[in-house]
């Protein structure tokens, strides 16, 4: 592969006074350390602040709560670039013409259904109903102020209502009241307000080079980190009751939320993103070679891997590790009957023990076996990179130009086995930088076919499935010893915790972070790896906690 797998470690590397809503918001670009060990306890390092844009996810959790709208209207805007990998990294979000026109249009649309009929008027505000010539100048202003701060996510300012309403003038003329309306609803939606999660901040009188954020600052940093949408109503009156100022008072209604159903929603956001299941409806592989696959069965697959982590996470309050070593997964009677397992029946889901001689955790599912199989035949170079990069954070760069021409996937005639095939690209030198890495791993997975079915042959040839964890001197036979390696792996718990931090926080982690990075991973290790403990512990940090003062 490229030259830059080579180096010291053989190739393998750790990505390890008030403003008002008139004026433009602080850059906020602190940054600290990149050594770790330089992190001083006591210390404050509140990491990078970027202004973050809703993303197509968020803006659809949003305007259900603002406005009942459940249609998902973001999802004809232009997807986001992956930048972090899940599609909210501040810095990625950018607005071309195009996104800046369909905005326009989608708001349209959440307008003229938002105030189509007198039963949807009414829901903004009762005055609406039956609003008369004489009231609906007042009826206009009372929507205004009720719906303005749930959209802007705080207090509105001097004169903000009465620009709105001389919108809604603009709208009303030569039309009708809900025109009127509509014209304020499309105002509030194409917003900076709105689109943007804006943040000013407020001095902090014990460090002058540092701010820290509003009370609806901070609740919209937890609602959007825990719920993806807009706070509620217990968390607005929490902000300005200045329940938010503290620490605790953060965690106290972190931990609140983490019970809401609107959490679950979030943890299967995040692993749609970091998993390769969410199109696993749509994979598509030879009926011949395959008879008993479908795209049914790759929605049941998906289905299956989500409901064994939220499983873990909220109802056995597991760890990560437990994740990747479950002894039990979800099935109803068609995806029994796929992977060959008796006694299911129906179309509910259950729990189910696996025949953990053959199956463990996480990522001996088939979806996952299949998500990461790009054809009808096995890749092991391919799957090995997803678990080094998605569950060990190590980065192996693309081969480009001749490089790329020499480790192109092999022709499936020349070898019975896929360690026969690709064992070419170890033995090429120029090659071996990287592939001593990856192939391991992906060899210790070929015990699990092109949809993810156990075997022991292929091509009645018998599998050779060993392998080894990358980085340390874990030596496995099969996918079972493999995952059993991972789980007990500090990177990998390592990587998790970053990958949390990155979603949660919407940047990619640079070298300035080092300091946020290890004390969401110190935070973790002491958790004992609790998942839904890492959760609360990202509303913990200085970079939730706190922002750099604004730069002149």
């Amino acid at each position: 592969m490229a030259s830059g797998c080579t180096g010291d470690l053989g190739g393998f590397r750790s990505d390890d006074s008030d403003s008002t809503p008139n004026d433009p918001p602080p850059t906020s670009t602190g940054t600290g350390p990149t050594d770790p060990a330089a992190c001083e306890d006591g210390a404050v390092y509140p990491g990078r602040a970027p202004l973050r844009r809703l993303t197509r996810f968020e803006y659809n959790k949003t305007v259900r709560d603002l406005l009942g709208d459940t249609t998902e209207p973001a999802v004809s805007l232009p997807s986001e670039d992956v930048g972090n990998g899940f599609g909210n990294d501040a810095d990625t979000l950018s607005v071309s013409s195009l996104l800046a026109e369909q905005l326009g249009t989608v708001a349209e649309g959440i307008a003229k259904r938002a105030t189509a009929t007198p039963e949807a008027l009414a829901k903004l505000d009762p005055c609406a109903r039956s609003v008369t010539a004489e009231g609906e100048q007042a009826c206009a202003r009372t929507i205004i102020e009720r719906l303005a701060p749930l959209a802007y996510r705080r207090p509105l300012a001097e004169g903000e209502a009465d620009e709105l309403l001389a919108l809604y003038s603009a709208g009303r003329t030569d039309a009708t009241f809900d025109a009127g309306i509509a014209t304020v609803i499309e105002g509030l939606l194409q917003s900076p307000d709105f689109l943007y999660r804006i943040e000013y901040g407020t001095p902090d009188p014990e460090r002058p080079e540092l701010r820290r954020p509003t009370g609806d600052e901070m609740a919209t940093r937890l609602s959007y980190l825990l719920w993806g949408t807009m706070p509620d109503e217990e968390l607005r009156v929490a902000a300005q009751a200045g329940e938010l100022s503290t620490k605790e008072g953060v965690r106290a209604h972190a931990e609140r939320m983490l019970e809401d159903p609107r959490s679950r929603v979030i943890v299967r956001y995040f692993f749609d993103n970091l998993l390769p299941i969410s199109s696993l409806a749509d994979l598509e592989r030879n009926a011949e070679s395959f008879p008993t696959f479908s795209r049914t069965i790759g929605s049941l697959m998906h289905e299956e891997t989500q409901r064994l982590l939220e499983h873990e996470i909220f109802e056995q309050n597991g760890t990560w590790a437990s994740v990747l070593t479950a002894p039990y997964t979800f099935m109803n009677g068609p995806l029994a009957a796929f992977y060959g397992v008796s006694g299911v029946t129906g179309d509910d889901f259950q729990k189910v023990q696996l025949d953990t001689t053959q199956r463990l955790g996480l990522l001996t599912q088939a979806g996952m076996m299949a998500g990461t199989t790009h054809s009808n035949n096995t890749n092991p170079v391919v799957r090995g990179a997803f678990v080094l990069d998605k569950l060990m954070c190590q980065k192996i760069p693309l081969p480009t130009g001749d490089i790329l021409e020499r480790v192109k996937p092999p022709d499936p005639y020349t070898g019975a086995t896929a360690r026969d095939r690709f064992s070419q690209h170890s033995k090429d030198p120029v090659c071996a930088g990287c592939h001593q890495f990856m192939d391991p791993v992906g060899f210790a997975l070929e015990n699990y076919d092109a949809v993810g079915l156990f075997r022991t042959t292929e091509n009645d040839v018998p599998i050779d499935a060993s392998g080894g964890v990358p980085g340390t001197d874990i030596k496995v036979n099969g996918p079972i010893e493999l995952v059993q390696g991972l789980a007990q792996t500090e990177a990998v718990q390592n990587c998790f915790a970053t990958h949390w931090a990155e979603y949660g926080y919407g940047l990619t982690l640079r070298a300035g972070d080092a300091c946020t990075k290890k004390a969401v991973t110190d935070a973790f290790k002491a958790s004992g790896y609790n998942v839904k403990k890492l959760l609360i512990e990202l509303t913990q940090t200085d970079a939730f906690h706190y922002m750099a003062a604004q730069e002149e």
